[in-house]
């Protein structure tokens, strides 16, 4: 189903799948110079829908703002973008009741986190090959939402912030290594293990809370 989320003075193009029986959906951050089109980010969603978890891809720039650089890495900014998509999310009439999710990318993991610090709705974060370390620390101590860093054994220098990242943080987490893998996920089989290690995390903890 394609959407427009309004986001202060611009709309943002998006795409949400429901699956029959999913209880909770995960709205994707995706990473710098990337869309929603983005073939790993829409790889893991497959997987998130073969778990029953509903998903919303979207744009986290209108294609302007896309070609500054600086933009690009506007932490402040992708993160009030997707404050207005979980907005959007709990107020549409087929998410309403769903637990809520983050997935985050690159530079969408700190916007991930950022918006998990303030929106105490969020259930639950994962980051994918990410930079939580650029959410800085205060909003990484204010995040409850349990947290999964998922990081490629071969992504040098980028497990060393993980794991910076995750010292600070206070809430239920876990830091998961794919042995073999680069940045992006590339090598053979390992995109496959980092979506399964996600939506096992989401299935966990998006579950519709007990009566």
């Amino acid at each position: 189903m394609e959407v427009l989320i309004p986001a202060g003075k611009v709309s943002l193009p998006g795409t949400a799948t429901l699956p029959d029986g999913a209880t909770g959906i995960v709205a994707f951050a995706h990473g710098s110079g990337s869309s929603r089109h983005s073939p790993r980010n829409q790889y893991v969603a497959g997987v998130l829908h073969e778990h029953r978890i509903a998903t919303l891809l979207f744009d986290l720039l209108t294609p302007q703002e896309d070609q500054t650089y600086e933009t690009r890495f506007d932490i402040g900014l992708l993160t009030e973008r997707l404050l207005a998509a979980l907005a959007w999310l709990e107020e549409n009439e087929e998410a309403k009741g769903m637990r809520i999710g983050c997935f985050g990318a690159s530079t969408g993991a700190a916007a991930a986190l950022q918006a998990a610090a303030k929106n105490p709705n969020v259930a639950a974060v994962v980051s994918r090959g990410g930079r939580p370390d650029l959410a800085g620390p205060q909003a990484l101590t204010l995040v409850r939402a349990p947290t999964l860093l998922i990081v490629g054994g071969r992504d040098d220098g980028v497990i060393d912030l993980n794991r910076q990242a995750y010292d600070l943080l206070r809430c239920e987490k876990k830091l998961e290594i794919v042995p073999g893998a680069t940045h992006l996920f590339e090598e053979p089989g390992t995109l496959e293990q980092a979506a399964e290690h996600a939506a096992r995390w989401f299935a966990a903890h998006l579950r519709p809370a007990k009566a």
